[in-house]
């Protein structure tokens, strides 16, 4: 493929990623299986061109004049990521062959004006508009360099061993022999990290394939590690989800115990259970009814309930960038709203002196303080209780991770034990 052509590949993922909900690397990929014709370079190119645009996606429809299709916010690249000159550019859209079409003089114009003016700033942090005054209240002067820690980098390649089958050292010794140099995670005991590029092939090793690595950001491992989770526990993973942190849990119980996981979507479930296998370690899997219903023989039973709820997963944008500009304020509302009540049925299954565990991948307060205090004034027998942690992790009873902070994906957790 020519540059050019690429240019106008990626206008249309960019735009086949708009249009739908689709992750961009599901899009990525669907578009490679259908124009067999683009090679690995090819498909490279137009990859790292997408994941631009969506990082800087605010900036560029910005200095487009507000147009969000991919065709002005590639052309936009050109110019603010790739610093081109406007006659390159141009050469670029000559229109012959698979190339763009000619700009316009209203693109010419706005490429022109590039980069004048003060910029509004969420454009210059780069978040959606509705969220900064929420970064602000949280983060302070710091809002801005949390942005830019969420929403610029490409985030690294965390690993979690599977100490049951193995040890750190000895996974690191054999990632070097296959060529991937693994340095140790900062905060979890039993965390890898590899760089992003080039993308490491993990699920092509034998530790993968032998059930000892899990790919899994350091922030779930170190929500899963202050959870507590000990051998002989009753313990259950109440939003299980693709199973990440069931196996984590399971980890920590040293396969003894009751590990219970429970999800409304009967393929999550079923997908977990070849991790399972894999890592050497079991769990009942339950479907739960829409309204949560599915566990009530364990009220009042268990040791632990992990509730990692449903969010906008807006922690995790620095892999998803696309994600940041699907969310709406009404999405969060919503999302706030089932949280609280999750939370409510989850509680009616911890025993007195057991505990619960809120998790939220999300950076928003709404979603993360203000469930966590509905959940305190409607419940007063579950009491705050101090996670073991300390600054810059967190305080008290609550834990708040973020990329700027920590290098780990946005997460937020608070622990409670029920008294009575």
């Amino acid at each position: 493929m020519t540059p050019a052509a690429r240019l106008a590949a990626a206008a249309s993922v960019l735009d086949s990623i708009a249009q739908g909900r689709q992750p961009a690397e599901a899009v990525l990929k669907a578009w490679g299986q259908a124009n067999r014709y683009a090679g690995s370079k090819d498909r490279k190119a137009i990859a790292d061109r997408v994941y631009k645009v969506l990082r800087a996606r605010a900036r560029l429809s910005w200095a487009m004049g507000g147009r969000e299709d991919g065709r002005a916010l590639v052309i936009g690249s050109l110019s603010l990521i790739d610093g081109l000159a406007l006659d390159e550019i141009e050469t670029l859209h000559s229109g012959e062959g698979y190339g763009p079409r000619p700009l316009s003089k209203q693109e010419r114009s706005r490429l022109t004006a590039a980069g004048e003016g003060e910029l509004p700033g969420w454009v210059a942090a780069g978040l959606p508009a509705f969220v900064v005054e929420d970064f602000k209240a949280t983060f302070g002067d710091r809002w801005t360099e949390e942005a830019e820690g969420l929403m610029a980098p490409r985030a690294p390649i965390d690993l979690r061993v599977n100490t049951l089958k193995t040890d750190v050292e000895t996974v690191r010794a054999e990632l070097a022999e296959a060529g991937l140099e693994a340095t140790l995670t900062p905060w979890s005991p039993v965390g890898l990290r590899l760089v992003s590029e080039p993308p490491p092939n993990i699920q092509a090793t034998e530790a993968f394939k032998d059930g000892r690595i899990e790919i899994q950001d350091e922030g779930s491992q170190i929500v899963c590690a202050l959870a507590g989770a000990a051998p002989g526990m009753t313990v259950v993973d109440y939003c299980a989800g693709g199973g990440g942190k069931t196996l984590g849990l399971a980890q920590a119980m040293a396969g003894q115990g009751t590990l219970i996981a429970g999800d409304v979507v009967q393929k999550r479930l079923d997908n977990i259970r070849p991790r399972l296998a894999r890592a050497g370690v079991e769990a009942e899997l339950r479907l739960l009814g829409q309204n949560g219903g599915g566990m009530e023989d364990l009220n009042g039973q268990a040791d632990l309930v992990f509730v990692d709820a449903p969010c906008s997963g807006s922690g995790t944008w620095r892999r998803r960038p696309e994600e940041a500009w699907r969310l709406t304020a009404d999405e969060v509302e919503r999302l706030h709203a089932l949280q609280v009540r999750i939370l409510g049925q989850a509680a009616k299954l911890v025993r007195p002196g057991g505990r619960l565990l809120y998790v939220t991948c999300s950076m928003l307060s709404r979603e993360n303080e203000a469930s966590a205090d509905a959940f305190e004034a409607a419940h007063p027998q579950f009491r705050p209780v101090a996670l073991f942690a300390s600054p810059p992790l967190g305080e008290g009873n609550r834990l708040r991770l973020s990329p700027a902070s920590t290098n780990t994906d946005g997460f937020f957790a608070a622990l409670y034990e029920r008294t009575a």
